[in-house]
């Protein structure tokens, strides 16, 4: 019994090995199996890699050209937007503009304004490149026709005077007006940007030549080292009259010590100082704690109503070292001179002694340019007040050190000043 027990324990351990032997070899069978099949999908799978690559590509291509139609599309509509807006059809124009946008919202920085050169108009390769000469060029697209300068011409049908049919001197007159006394020449180069014709006009060197000598006097007579008056005066070291010099002085002042002795009160000052130039050597000069924005129009008219303003004369002189110094003489007004006399002798019994003496301040500034401006900048050199005894003819001259409550000059541009136009060049 036991010996049969032990032989089929032999036998189902036999048959236990041989199940194991196959179960490995089948594994063994499934694992190549695998491998196999895992290494054919790869040769598929890269060349359908590739084949998504190409149509990420053909994708991108399509895109661009979209969006290349999409902004041709929204061009050609900008540019018949301002056509319509040109001809004076705003309702059509606003219509065009906004589907432009629509399309592309940034259309408007995309669109390059520059006209292509004219056939008829002469030869086509200056335009390709930078014109050198741009007054020689305009003077020979305008004498092409008729041999004969023509300031403008109107580019539709016109049942009114269109202003080509001015004389070239009524037009040059109506130039100095935009100019004005006031030497307002950035308006000049503004109407320089109309059309050709005004754009010869605006650089005729009699205006120039008149405005050199308004702003230097007759220390500009000779034209060297420049080239042309134009060019002397924007590069020629001036004063600008096209808004004020503001200087602002900031500091901080010990109070008086309360009653208890326990704290001492501190005070921060504040005022500004203005300078303003005009071309005929006149200048004011104002101190005062008022804000720019109260005070600057102001300034406008010399014959400003403003208290404690003290009005006088400049004189520009350039130094050996290149160097421009602006040299400034003021002093009170005598209407309010006149009004204090009264006013002092109002609170007196007996009439005062009318004012024997005549205050006067010398002030010396180094003109220099900062940042982007030119001639923006002065900076103090010099500051004294200059007593006169009018019994004795003597002047008592007093020098004032300067510290850091001289601050410099910067120039800020008033638009208000060169609104108006009251007398020509």
């Amino acid at each position: 019994m036991a010996e049969s027990v032990i032989n089929s324990l032999g036998i189902v351990e036999d048959q236990d090995g041989e199940n194991g032997s196959t179960d490995d070899a089948n594994l063994h069978v499934e694992l190549n199996v695998f491998r196999a099949q895992w290494m054919s999908e790869l040769k598929p799978n890269s060349a359908s890699n590739g084949g998504n690559r190409g149509l990420s590509s053909r994708a991108a291509d399509l895109k661009r050209k979209q969006e290349l139609a999409r902004e041709e599309k929204a061009k050609e509509l900008f540019l018949k937007a301002v056509e319509e807006e040109e001809n004076g059809a705003v309702y059509e124009a606003i219509k065009y503009y906004r589907r432009a946008m629509q399309i592309v919202p940034d259309i408007e920085f995309k669109i390059n304004y520059s006209r292509s050169p004219d056939p008829d108009g002469g030869n086509e390769n200056d335009m390709d490149g930078e014109i050198e000469d741009l007054l020689a060029y305009f003077h020979q697209q305008l004498t092409l026709q008729d041999n004969s300068l023509k300031i403008c011409v109107p580019e539709v049908d016109m049942a009114q005077m269109h202003i080509s049919a001015l004389p070239p001197e009524v037009l040059m007159y109506i130039f100095r007006w935009v100019v004005s006394r006031d030497l307002d020449l950035r308006a000049l180069e503004q109407l320089s940007l109309v059309c050709r014709g005004f754009y010869i006009c605006a650089r005729d060197p009699e205006i120039w030549r008149s405005a050199c000598l308004r702003a230097w006097g007759r220390s500009c007579t000779k034209l060297v080292p420049f080239n042309s008056w134009r060019e002397m005066f924007l590069e020629r070291p001036r004063v600008r009259f096209d808004g004020v010099y503001i200087s602002k002085t900031a500091y901080i002042r010990q109070g008086e010590e309360s009653l208890d002795g326990f704290y001492r009160a501190w005070h921060q000052v504040e005022y500004y100082r203005y300078l303003r130039f005009f071309p005929d050597g006149q200048v004011m000069m104002l101190t005062t704690p008022e804000d720019p924005l109260v005070t600057v129009p102001r300034l406008r008219s010399r014959n400003t109503r403003v208290e404690s303003i003290m009005c006088g004369h400049y004189r520009l002189s350039q130094d050996t070292d290149n160097q421009t110094k602006v040299f400034v003489v003021v002093s009170k007004r005598k209407e309010e001179k006149v009004a204090e006399y009264q006013r002092i002798s109002r609170f007196c019994r007996r009439n005062p002694a009318a004012p024997e003496t005549e205050h006067s301040f010398h002030v010396g500034l180094q003109l220099s340019s900062g940042g982007r401006q030119s001639f923006n900048k002065l900076n103090w050199i010099h500051h004294s007040c200059h007593i006169t005894y009018r019994s004795t003819g003597e002047t008592v001259v007093t020098a004032f050190d300067l510290d850091q409550m001289y601050a410099s000059f910067y120039f800020a541009r008033v638009k208000s000043y060169t609104a108006f136009s009251e007398r020509p060049l």
